[in-house]
């Protein structure tokens, strides 16, 4: 495990409500959440990154509004179009 140090504004976990140690965790899940969107990483890698079982992770993406899916309506309606 790589471990990193950052500098954070002491007002940035007052406004967080949480402590360092629970800062670190949200910044974590919300890099994995932010890479999982864009395309750049998997769900298992992610969850993995967030320190979280993938199902565990998979019920994260609600609180920050996003599907498990990787792809657009369009691209499901394509796919299920095929034959």
């Amino acid at each position: 495990m790589v471990e990193m140090k950052l500098r954070m504004p002491e007002g940035a976990l007052a406004s967080m409500r949480n402590d360092p140690e629970g800062f670190a965790r949200e910044l974590c899940l919300a890099a994995a959440v932010k890479w999982y969107e864009m395309g750049r990483i998997s769900q298992g890698r992610a969850a993995e990154i967030a320190g979280l079982s993938r199902s565990e992770f998979l019920a994260s993406l609600a609180r920050y509004g996003l599907s498990p899916f990787q792809c657009s309506a369009e691209e499901l309606e394509a796919e299920a179009g095929r034959d």
